[in-house]
């Protein structure tokens, strides 16, 4: 299993849709910036057939050093919840299927 960039992810769109990888990259950027944004603000970002993310509240709790079996209280925190979509949750069960279906959805989006 290989580990995929940032980078790499804007030089494959940079190619796939002929645009320039500074301007990608500046795309890119932006979305992952508002993404941090809206998450941080507590707001729900859903996406069809990808997925949702959303924020989670997790309560304090008591937890326990497992090398001195002391006794650790750990605070309550948000945390990002993510929610796979229908598309994604394809792509994990058969990776064809998904991308089959990636590529009709790209020809839908063009039109």
């Amino acid at each position: 299993m290989a580990t995929i960039t940032k980078k790499e992810l804007i030089d494959r769109i940079a190619q796939a849709t002929d645009q320039r990888r500074v301007v990608v990259k500046k795309t890119v950027q932006q979305f992952l910036d508002q993404v941090i944004l809206e998450l941080g603000k507590g707001n729900r970002l859903e996406f069809r057939d990808f997925g949702v993310f959303e924020i989670k509240e997790r309560r304090s709790r008591t937890a326990q050093n497992p090398k001195t079996l002391q006794r650790v209280e750990v605070p309550a925190k948000r945390i990002v919840k993510f929610k796979v979509g229908r598309l994604m949750q394809r792509s994990l069960e058969d990776p064809n299927e998904a991308a089959l279906e990636l590529s009709k959805s790209a020809d839908e989006r063009e039109d």
